[in-house]
């Protein structure tokens, strides 16, 4: 994968390409590695970016030819390759630990971050994640202390919540566009949320309404940079 270049133009046309050829409807070709099936088109047509994550996941699946992908030239799938279910197995552990501030991070569509990840990390447990965050502050002692690492995964049902279980909330300009790990709770009115540090030191709930949520993560457990 290190000597495709994502961005060209003819990497989403032969994605395309290959699609078609394997007469598959846009859902049948990409719902099997990624749960974005609405952003492929945009990807098929050049307007949207690649990760290099999901990129991996469907020329594992589909057994793609790399090089056919660069050149153009030669068999477009790869005769031989390993089962469908081992690929995506095998493209799993990537998950991309960003060691930025959640305040400083610009969330983007299809790779969630804009910024590039420092590295990738491979931990079974959290493997289905969609990113590896640092923690700074304490409003979330002694649940997460600061410097420790969370590992969050992605959710879109905002009426479906684990009550008491942290969450990273991601609102926009109409909630001042924070981005904050907290616990949730329920609000007497469906339509909000009540977001509340575990430090008790740190007093005050946060209301929201969930109409100002732009993306929410749960987050499914944490590890110390010295286990990194």
């Amino acid at each position: 994968m290190k000597q495709i270049d994502l961005q060209k133009d003819n990497f989403s046309s032969r994605l395309k390409e290959a699609r078609v050829a394997k007469n598959m409807t846009l859902e049948q070709f990409y719902s099997p590695v990624t749960e974005h099936v609405s952003n492929c088109s945009a990807i098929e047509n050049g307007k949207r970016k690649i990760g290099r994550r999901l990129s991996k996941d469907i020329i594992n699946y589909h057994h793609i030819s790399e090089g056919w992908l660069i050149t153009g030239e030669g068999e477009m799938f790869d005769k031989a390759g390993p089962s469908s279910a081992a690929a995506v197995s095998e493209s799993y552990p990537s998950v991309p630990f960003f060691n930025v501030n959640l305040s400083e991070m610009h969330f983007g569509g299809q790779d969630l971050f804009m910024e590039p990840p420092e590295y990738y990390v491979n931990f079974r447990p959290f493997n289905d994640c969609d990113a590896y965050l640092p923690i700074y502050g304490d409003s979330m002692y002694p649940k997460y202390a600061s410097g420790e690492i969370i590992a969050i995964r992605e959710i879109r049902n905002f009426d479906i919540i684990q009550w008491g279980e942290a969450y990273l909330v991601v609102a926009d300009e109409r909630a001042n566009n924070i981005a904050t790990v907290k616990l949730l709770f329920e609000h007497p009115d469906e339509k909000k949320l009540i977001l509340r540090s575990s430090n008790p030191n740190f007093k005050g709930d946060t209301v929201i309404g969930k109409e100002f949520i732009k993306k929410m993560f749960i987050v499914k457990g944490k590890v110390t940079r010295n286990q990194l």
